[in-house]
């Protein structure tokens, strides 16, 4: 597996990022060149003979430097570029999966889409998809403006408060794939951190089926803390009586990788100091802290939501 911690901006791992860093590198080649020239002209501006300095300022360098040269290579990169890029706009394949991925204060809010656009499954701060396959994301937001980007997938793309945008994304081979909000979004903004997993497809049929199954519900003492606390007011388990919209949705969370939209690694040490005081890991996020809860409650709780896998 491909590691997700380290964003590797020029290192695309599908066709939807291979296009937009070959476009990058042409771009970067570019002002590379136009740089040479610039200084070139600066060099012989102030230690050219006086023959080339006549040369440079006539009206002839002017309209071939000033004007032609410019039309010319911005016309043919944009052209260029138009052409590299169509795809990312081309109508999706009738069958693709769909995801809708929601902005929100400072992490995101998953939910798979089935055939006719309505949500099957919720998750939060990690997307899993089929290596191989096309994905759209129908990105939101639920308050600012963000901004969604997993480099070596796809471009970034802003979401918008009352607007809907799509984005196409792709994993070549299966990998573990860092994204990050883009829009600087107030608060703990660079802590809003998001993973996408690819699987090889018959492995993520086998999970995605496997999450849809009922699952028995273990350790009492942490679903009565669950629900006596209040974390049943915030967040959801699927098959339970939490159905809270507020927070991240919690039926999967055992599962997840990390934990405060990718801040910690997930595990019952983790959970219940996430649980205890969140603001002391992410200051300014929107969960309260729970100091009055015993070690004992704690350990309860995070064995609780270890569990939901």
């Amino acid at each position: 597996m491909t590691s997700g911690s380290i964003f590797a901006v020029f290192d695309p791992a599908g066709p939807y990022a291979g296009s937009i860093t070959t476009l990058a590198w042409v771009l970067i080649a570019m002002f590379v060149a136009v740089l040479a020239v610039v200084i070139a002209a600066l060099w012989i501006a102030l230690r050219g003979s006086g023959r080339l300095k006549a040369r440079l300022g006539g009206t002839r360098a002017i309209w071939i430097g000033g004007i032609g040269f410019p039309v010319v290579v911005l016309t043919a990169l944009l052209v260029y570029g138009l052409t590299l890029t169509r795809h990312l706009t081309a109508p999706m394949p009738q069958d693709a999966m769909r995801v809708r991925i929601t902005g929100e204060m400072w992490w995101w809010r998953v939910a798979y889409l089935d055939p006719s656009g309505r949500p099957f499954m919720l998750d939060a701060n990690e997307l899993h998809i089929p290596a191989g396959r096309p994905v759209l994301l129908e990105l939101e937001s639920n308050d600012v403006i963000h901004s969604f980007w997993v480099p070596r997938l796809s471009g970034k793309l802003d979401m918008v408060p009352g607007r809907r945008n799509t984005l196409p994304i792709q994993a070549d081979g299966p990998g573990v794939f860092a994204g990050q909000c883009a829009e600087y979004c107030g608060g703990p903004h660079a802590l809003m951190g998001f993973v996408v997993i690819a699987h090889e497809p018959a492995a993520f049929d086998r999970m995605m089926a496997a999450r849809r199954a009922p699952r028995p519900v273990p350790d009492e003492r942490g679903r009565q803390l669950f629900r006596s606390t209040g974390c049943a007011a915030c967040h959801r388990i699927a098959g339970t009586e939490a159905n809270g919209m507020a927070g991240p949705d919690l039926t999967h969370v055992g599962s997840r990788r990390s934990l405060g939209a990718g801040i910690l690694p997930n595990n019952r040490g983790t959970l219940a100091g996430w649980i205890g005081d969140s603001q002391a890991i992410k200051p300014g996020n929107r969960m309260p802290p729970y100091k009055t809860l015993s070690a004992a409650d704690l350990q309860a709780l995070a064995a609780y939501l270890e569990a939901r896998k």
